[in-house]
């Protein structure tokens, strides 16, 4: 099994990052936004780094963080994530991955918005 695969195992959301990079936390912060609790592997942290950002490129990771896999799929970077949050596709996504168990965008303060 290659590298990415073994990292994103069984994982319903992972964002790989760089501790020092402002976008990598915006897209984290989004991400928890909808209540999902993602994986995120600091890869500037780590012993074998430089692997995982080679294994990235290979993807197609330019840059290479962050990069959102969810439900193991390769999402991509910044730019994709935003465009899924604005096409309202974000939450779908996540709710298809078990990332999160609801939709927060159909709730309001008085329970939940019947269609």
């Amino acid at each position: 099994m290659d590298l990415l695969a073994t990292l994103t195992a069984d994982k319903p959301v992972v964002i790989f990052s760089k501790s020092t990079c402002a976008i990598s936390h915006s897209v984290k912060a989004l991400v928890c936004s909808f209540g999902a609790n993602p994986t995120v592997i600091e890869i500037d942290k780590m012993t074998n780094g430089q692997q995982i950002e080679r294994a990235l490129i290979q993807v197609g990771c330019r840059p290479t963080v962050p990069a959102v896999f969810i439900g193991q799929q390769l999402i991509g970077g910044a730019d994709e994530v935003i465009c899924l949050n604005v096409q309202n596709r974000l939450a779908q996504l996540l709710l298809r991955a078990r990332a999160i168990f609801i939709n927060m965008l159909q709730l309001n303060w008085f329970g939940p918005v019947l269609d």
